[in-house]
């Protein structure tokens, strides 16, 4: 064969020819996503802390914010963070246990659907149909208020018992506390590995000693970051309470309700003032549950 024969091809190809151009197919999935995100999460909030740092005429003021320093909105603000945070903890301690039971416990495999399916509804079950429920169960003609009453002889009234109160609200948000609790922390418990238990048995570890020095230091991450995000969950809620109790509420964001709704008492700037504060707030306990996040995944590999 001649040299050049195979050469011949090589050096009469041309240059290699160019893909035509092809749209990113991946990313139209996500693109409704993208745009309520930036429609609805991203715009408003710039919005908000622009509108936060103007007054009436548009020009830049620091009043909006020094009116946060006033009692009533320094003790609505400690309100929402006391009935957030119990609420939170509450949530997480019923919701893990409930969850370890059906994880680790000896419960039977049918029960785990309909608890898992159950709690997927009842984190999302808010606003005025969970404030009705409420009321119309315990409230102070509830049918188990009155049933307690008058088949038993027990007053809740007289005990000291009012749903419209920060108890009876820390009641009501636990019923969607604890199901997202359940929701979170069932991946974390089902990434404990056997091995590890088997290994701690090996070397003459007790139940609770496997408990304490291996699987609660491997979940504490989650069980944090899902307290953090519990307690951001609870501060934002205001359709609940309001359909509660209305305005006899002092929290943030019944008082942030009240200013932006357009009365002619309420005052936007400082409204605005109390929705950047809410942020912040959130903001912090949603990048703290994500870091949290991060760090149990590593662990649960």
């Amino acid at each position: 064969m001649p040299d050049g024969a195979l050469a011949a091809p090589a050096s009469g190809a041309g240059p290699t020819a160019r893909r035509p151009w092809r749209p990113p197919l991946d990313w139209v999935g996500v693109a409704p996503f993208l745009v309520v995100a930036v429609l609805f999460l991203i715009l408003p909030t710039l919005h908000i802390v622009q509108a936060a740092f103007r007054d009436g005429s548009g020009s830049f003021t620091l009043d909006n914010l020094w009116g946060l320093n006033e009692p009533s909105i320094r003790q609505a603000y400690w309100t929402s963070i006391q009935v957030s945070f119990l609420s939170a903890l509450i949530g997480c301690a019923a919701g893990f246990a409930l969850a370890a039971a059906l994880v680790l416990g000896g419960l039977p495999r049918w029960v785990r659907a309909p608890m898992m399916t159950f709690s997927g509804v009842a984190s999302n079950f808010a606003g005025v149909p969970l404030a009705f429920a409420f009321i119309a169960s315990v409230g102070p003609a509830g049918l188990f208020t009155l049933l307690l009453r008058n088949e038993f002889g027990i007053n809740l009234r007289a005990h000291g018992w009012n749903l419209f109160s920060t108890w009876g609200l820390i009641l009501t948000y636990l019923y969607f506390q604890i199901p997202l609790m359940i929701l979170i922390i069932t991946p974390a418990l089902e990434g404990l590995r056997r091995e590890w238990r088997e290994a701690a048995a090996s070397l003459g570890a007790t139940g609770l000693q496997y408990w304490r020095m291996v699987a609660v230091p491997i979940l504490l991450p989650s069980i944090l970051g899902t307290l953090c995000l519990l307690f951001a969950n609870a501060f934002g809620a205001v359709a609940t309470a309001m359909a509660l109790a209305g305005p006899t509420f002092n929290i943030a964001p019944i008082l942030l309700f009240s200013q932006i709704r357009g009365d002619v008492l309420g005052n936007p700037g400082l409204g605005y003032a109390l929705a950047l504060g809410m942020i912040v707030i959130t903001g912090v306990a949603n990048a703290l549950y994500i870091v949290l996040r991060a760090r149990s995944e590593r662990w649960l590999r």
